[in-house]
């Protein structure tokens, strides 16, 4: 029988929606197929009937610009391609985890109990609320798909998952950054092309799921055997508690997952009245000025965090022996210059990064654990520690920020009289990574624009030293501090340094540069003690958070070293009962107290004794 012509007045199957069978994909064209059951291979085409191809009369060509007809086999192994990655690309979408380290092959030979669900109800729907079913689970499938990838960068990054009502202004952060590290056209290059694979991943997730529910109605019995079969075994699974290693059979993790975020959702909503009422209280604010801070009145002190200064520093069997001989040097050396120094644990709000957040609950006593606390905490009243020094009206308040490189409006709130970023320190040197002012120049700097003035009043200094900042590659080194001059120096220091892509391809090497940024960072600070500091200088310093997970190596404690350092015997003597270990190196069972803890107990100490 020759071929039927359709007319041009009649659409393609194809065309106006009607998806052909797999197998008829790649069938001679002369034949004419009867219509489908009702409800089973054909759709309503709107009118109570069915649409039914008709004979083409013209010569047109149909589907793929006649490429079908032309090549029946090669068109039916296309279609069944596209089927089958339809199928992986939504199997991979239900079962991909949150986080990389649980991203293995047993993770993606599981049963999806969200699967399963979507199946039958797909086969239980009408063709039109079928459709537009299909689209939706397909869109949100994709958006699930794009937040557990940003989860992994969240737990790569700061050990914990996107928080969908916080976290939105850390994307401005790192656009920022981008900007800052490869040119405003790097920056745009990269969130276009984010912004696309967005978009894309939604319309081909959204695509599968309509291409799968057609192939399941096209194969009604056969589908709907395998979803019964399918949710035996998961029920069958679940219920002995069957496992591929240490990952189960029978997983729900979509609904958990979403179950998570809701409830993410609302403590995010109720955080903020919750820390309004916290930030209301004040132990000092009916304090009178000439009645706070008196046991360190005509004393320099300066408050001077470490970056990424942590825990694992210290107790990891990795990088103990070498910081401790860091820690215990530099411990001696202070004790010859007739230093003395006493050190405990604080657990931080934050891992990995997020460093302004610890800074502010150091400074404000309060637990600021994310962007929205940090942002009602600037546009507060809140007296800071800084602040109650500025109170006083007895130090000349002051900030080292060589960390910050463009307006930082939130400077004003911490109450510091002058601050000195990254392009007031004198600093004609290079970048080192992330780090524009290695450590030492910082302090050198410190010195010359505020600490050895003649005649000067008491400072109090905020320093936040950044050479132990991400990616600690490459690291600076001490050299004489008479050579530090401009900073050109450290061209050459820079040359000799590690490639940060080099670095980054080996965890152990990761973690063997962070521990020299460490070390590098602790000689800078305390080498500055011994050469310029004296009988009114005192020091405290900290770490403000521990590092990323690369370095942590599963350690998930929060826990980062902070010391007390004077030559005045009366200033440790206040802290006598704080328990702390004598020397810069923390006991394991040293006291550890939240971050948020300190400014209270610091101004307790120091404050008139009873």
């Amino acid at each position: 029988m020759p071929p039927f012509t359709r007319s041009r007045h009649q659409p393609d199957p194809a065309e106006s929606g009607t998806e052909p069978d797999g197998d008829a994909a790649g069938a001679a064209p002369a034949q004419v197929k009867a219509p489908a059951p009702r409800g089973d291979a054909a759709e309503s085409d709107g009118s109570g009937g069915t649409a039914e191809p008709q004979p083409p009369v013209d010569g047109s060509r149909p589907g793929w610009f006649g490429w079908r007809r032309r090549h029946p086999r090669a068109a039916h192994g296309v279609s069944l391609a596209v089927t089958v990655l339809a199928g992986v690309l939504v199997l991979f979408a239900l079962l991909l985890p949150n986080r990389i380290e649980r991203v293995e092959f047993a993770s993606f030979v599981r049963i999806p109990a969200e699967g399963v669900l979507l199946a039958g109800l797909l086969l239980a729907l009408p063709p039109r609320p079928r459709r537009i079913t299909a689209v939706v689970t397909g869109v949100l499938l994709g958006l699930l798909t794009v937040l557990k990838v940003v989860d992994m960068g969240f737990h790569q990054i700061l050990a914990r998952p996107f928080d969908l009502v916080l976290d939105w202004i850390l994307l401005d952060d790192a656009t920022d950054f981008l900007r800052e590290s490869f040119g405003r056209t790097g920056q745009v290059l990269a969130v276009t092309g984010v912004v696309v694979l967005f978009v894309v991943l939604l319309v081909l997730t959204a695509l599968a799921v309509v291409r799968l529910s057609n192939l399941m109605v096209r194969h009604r019995r056969a589908a709907g055997r395998t979803v019964l079969v399918l949710g035996t075994a998961w029920i069958t699974c679940m219920t002995l508690g069957l496992q591929i290693g240490t990952v189960p059979v029978a997983t729900k993790g979509n609904a958990e997952f979403v179950g998570n975020r809701v409830e993410q959702v609302r403590a995010g909503l109720r955080d903020a009245r919750v820390f309004r009422k916290q930030a209301a209280v004040d132990a000092f604010a009916k304090t009178p000025p000439d009645r706070l801070l008196t046991g360190l009145r005509g004393k320099d002190v300066l408050f001077t965090f470490i970056e990424s200064y942590g825990r694992v520093a210290i107790d990891d069997p990795a990088m103990a022996a070498q910081t401790d001989a860091v820690l215990e040097e530099s411990t001696a050396g202070l004790k010859s210059a007739g230093f003395a120094s006493r050190s405990g644990w604080l657990r931080s709000p934050v891992t990995g990064a997020g460093s302004w957040l610890a800074h502010s609950t150091f400074l404000s006593g309060l637990w600021i654990k994310n962007q929205q606390r940090y942002r009602t905490l600037t546009t507060s009243d809140r007296m800071t520690l800084t602040k109650y020094f500025g109170r006083t009206g007895a130090w000349r308040t002051v900030g080292i920020v060589p960390g910050v490189r463009r307006a930082w409006p939130e400077g004003k709130f911490f109450g510091l009289d002058h601050i000195y970023d990254s392009e007031h320190l004198g600093y004609h040197g290079p970048y080192f990574s992330w780090t524009p002012v290695p450590d030492q120049f910082s302090m050198e700097a410190f010195q010359r624009l505020e600490h050895g003035k003649e005649d000067r009043e008491p400072i109090m200094a905020e320093i936040i030293l950044a050479s132990s900042h991400n990616p600690w590659s490459p690291v600076a080194r001490m050299i004489d501090w008479e050579d530090l001059g401009d900073g050109s120096v450290f061209h050459r220091i820079k040359k000799e340094g590690t490639d940060p892509k080099e670095v980054w391809q080996d965890p152990e090497k990761v973690r063997a540069e962070y521990r020299k940024a460490v070390e590098y960072s602790i000689r800078s600070l305390i080498e500055w003690v011994q050469r310029y500091g004296d009988e009114d200088t005192v020091l405290v310093f900290l770490g403000d958070h521990q590092p990323v997970p690369t370095v942590l190596a599963g350690d998930t404690r929060r826990d980062v070293p902070v010391s007390i350092v004077a030559k005045d015997s009366g200033v440790l003597e206040r802290v006598a009962d704080w328990g702390w270990t004598d020397g810069l190196k923390p006991a394991r069972d040293a006291p550890l107290w939240g971050m948020d803890e300190f400014r209270d107990r610091f101004m307790t100490a120091y404050g008139p004794q009873p």
